[in-house]
């Protein structure tokens, strides 16, 4: 199939596939040549039905940066396509390179953007060199899934779409000749320094020379991967039943699968977290203590930047690295919701006749709700002690790292109310009486 043919049908095909009529569709256009070509295929009649526009990210790494800017500006209103620019601060120290640096930047633009698809231009090359990357990187099936042609991100409120997998680098310069297309050349794209520009422009030519399929086989072996991901995903799910209750994981059921079975639940009960991913040598570390450590040991793991893996009571749980510091007591005067921020979370005041506190005694007293200041006591039962707070959350079986962070409620200096634990019996509602239930509400 001739180019033109064969880009307009791919392009055809991915829309068929995930995309309304209707649909918004927000081209990233960097101005290279397979971004325009792109834009220059959806000018097609066959595309009128979507509603189409453009994004342009200025990162303002190039000297060149502000023409390029233009020239997407001057390409799209000749085609009267609508174009956001958007200018981009890049953090050129950060831990993950420039070129990181440069991709967060540019998703967090995307993230943003109100439509059903971000459209971007990847093709088969970028494919096959992104699989060579992750191999080298010692990635995993996920990594070496490569990119996908679909693909939901959490933060974004599009999806993004890449119709482009199956086409190869050479029939979009084909096009782009056939059709006289102008595009811009990033000078930083012959850059050896850039691992993907060695790969590009030294290694692939050597490796096409003796093994000429080289992109479609690599790109064949991303979608196998792809495959096997999804297989290891309804695998991690279907061991989750049984091993996952509420926030935390069995460890003795953890340590009744194979190896790799519990390896793998393990890296998707991290990823539903919302976790980084960790290195293979910490995540066997952190499985390693949590299925084998004593039942009385305090397992602790820094598994990934920001959290830590914890064991407590034969349970595993992922924990964000956050203290919940003193903090002064926010006072109640009758507002419905309540925020704590050192305890990361609301109490919501709902009021429930017959239940929780007496909201008149509330009413005409000092109420202050806040965090553990240390040896509160808490009397549960009209005719039982006052007992100690750590003694009730120790019974409770809360771990460890969650009862400095536990709301409380005092009335008049006296505590009344302690999430998750109870209300002190000399504070409640009778069975007539207006009464106010302090519910804890966890930040999103």
């Amino acid at each position: 199939m001739p180019s033109p043919e064969r880009l307009h049908a791919a392009l055809a095909s991915a829309l068929q596939r995930h995309a309304l009529p209707g649909q918004k569709l927000v081209l990233g256009l960097s101005g290279g040549i397979d971004s325009v070509a792109m834009l220059h295929a959806l000018q097609h009649p066959h595309f009128s039905g979507y509603e189409r526009s453009c994004v342009h990210v200025h990162h303002g790494l190039s000297p060149n940066a502000d023409a390029w800017a233009d020239f997407c500006a001057q390409l799209c209103a000749g085609l009267q396509v609508p174009l956001v620019i958007q200018r981009v601060t890049v953090n050129r120290h950060d831990s993950a390179g420039i070129e990181g640096a440069a991709r967060t930047a540019r998703r967090q633009v995307f993230e943003q953007l109100d439509a059903e698809f971000v459209l971007t231009a990847h093709h088969q090359n970028d494919q096959a060199e992104t699989l060579l990357l992750q191999l080298l990187r010692g990635a995993g099936p996920k990594g070496l899934a490569a990119m996908a042609e679909a693909q939901v991100h959490p933060d974004w409120q599009a999806r993004q779409l890449r119709p482009w997998l199956q086409v190869t680098r050479s029939q979009i310069e084909q096009y782009a000749q056939q059709h006289a297309l102008a595009w811009i050349d990033d000078e930083s794209n012959h850059d050896h320094a850039y691992s993907r520009n060695y790969l590009r422009h030294a290694l692939m030519p050597l490796l096409e020379k003796r093994f000429p399929a080289t992109v479609p086989v690599l790109a064949r072996a991303a979608a196998l991967q792809a495959d096997a991901l999804e297989i290891l995903g309804d695998m991690a799910r279907s061991d989750a039943q049984d091993c996952l209750h509420s926030d935390h994981l069995d460890c003795t059921c953890l340590a009744q699968l194979s190896l790799p079975r519990a390896r793998n639940l393990l890296r998707w009960f991290i990823e539903q977290h919302g976790c980084p991913m960790p290195s293979e040598r910490r995540l066997d570390e952190g499985l390693r203590q949590i299925m084998h450590a004593a039942p009385d040991a305090h397992v602790r793991v820094a598994i990934a930047p920001g959290f830590e893996l914890r064991r407590y009571r034969g349970a595993a749980y992922l924990v964000p690295v956050r203290q919940c510091m003193q903090q002064t007591a926010v006072i109640w005067h009758g507002e419905p919701q309540l925020h704590l921020e050192q305890a990361q979370c609301h109490v919501l005041m709902t009021s429930l006749k017959g239940a929780g506190l007496s909201k008149t005694r509330l009413q005409h007293a000092h109420v202050e709700v806040g965090v553990r200041r240390g040896g509160e006591r808490l009397r549960l039962s009209k005719n039982g002690p006052h007992r100690s707070l750590k003694n009730l959350l120790q019974e409770a079986h809360l771990p460890p790292w969650q009862r400095a962070c536990v709301p409380l409620l005092w009335c008049d200096g006296e505590l009344a109310w302690v999430s998750g634990i109870g209300f002190g019996a000399d504070f409640l509602a009778s069975p007539e009486e207006a009464g106010i239930v302090p519910v804890k509400q966890c930040h999103q």
